[in-house]
């Protein structure tokens, strides 16, 4: 399989396997897209670590695939693309991208899907498809541009340059850089740690301020404000007020 959802401790790993470079081929959006709804569903995922390997995380599309496509062909699975990628980052869980090697293209596009990016050293990341007579087609003009500001998107997007780690983490682009042997456990640790939190509010966090980026402000507080007094009616909201009262903030056990 060039894609396997490995979970252990609450925590599961969507692992890119298909080497040297963890080419997005279709049969690999494909199983991305599947694994990612299965993650979604299965409630002993409380959190989700995307990563490739040691080496590379992925260094985009498989362009033999796409140069033998005509415009006929990539127009019926353009959405089957998107939506591959739509999928991660639709995991009502926190996620984690752990970045290793080259993210460029579609590899970028993916580790935009995350809620947090956590780099090596030695990343390179960049959305390269200008320099293919494209532009990017995997969520990259959208994701990128929410993530950066428009103009850093338009600079990494209009040159397709790649960037190193440290000026990825300057403009935004990642939220840590580590040395490349930390990187997964670094991820790990991260996704693990919210694994024991509260399931439903970190999926209504989420999604009130996934929700709130693309809608105006009226309609992302009334999101907000649903999910906050929804959330009274949720066990682990009296367990974390009970615990905050008996025992102080931050020893919370739960379920």
């Amino acid at each position: 399989m060039t894609v396997r959802l490995e979970v252990a401790d609450g925590v599961g790993t969507l692992r890119l396997d298909r080497p040297p470079m963890n080419a997005l081929d279709i049969a690999t959006q494909d199983r991305l897209k599947e694994l990612a709804e299965e993650a979604t569903r299965r409630e002993d995922v409380r959190a989700v670590v995307v990563y490739g390997g040691e080496k590379v995380f992925a260094a985009g599309a498989d362009i033999k695939e796409m140069q033998a496509m005509d415009h006929t062909a990539m127009v019926l699975r353009a959405r089957g693309l998107q939506d591959a990628f739509t999928a991660v980052a639709r995991i009502p869980k926190p996620v984690v991208a752990a970045v290793t090697g080259y993210a460029l293209g579609g590899g970028c596009e993916l580790a935009l899907c995350a809620d947090y990016r956590i780099a090596a050293e030695g990343a390179k990341l960049g959305q390269p498809e200008i320099l293919l007579g494209l532009i990017p087609g995997a969520g990259g003009t959208q994701r990128l541009a929410r993530l950066i500001g428009p103009s850093k998107a338009k600079d990494l997007i209009f040159t397709g340059r790649m960037v190193k780690a440290d000026e990825a983490l300057a403009m935004g682009l990642v939220d840590r850089t580590v040395p490349a042997a930390e990187v997964y456990e670094q991820a790990h640790a991260w996704a693990a740690r919210l694994a024991q939190g509260p399931a439903l509010a970190l999926r209504a966090a989420k999604e009130s301020i996934d929700t709130g980026l693309e809608t105006d402000i009226d309609t992302g507080l009334a999101v907000e404000r649903n999910w906050f007094a929804g959330l009274f009616a949720t066990e682990d909201r009296e367990r974390g007020m009970r615990s905050f009262v008996e025992e102080g903030p931050g020893k919370a056990k739960f379920r």
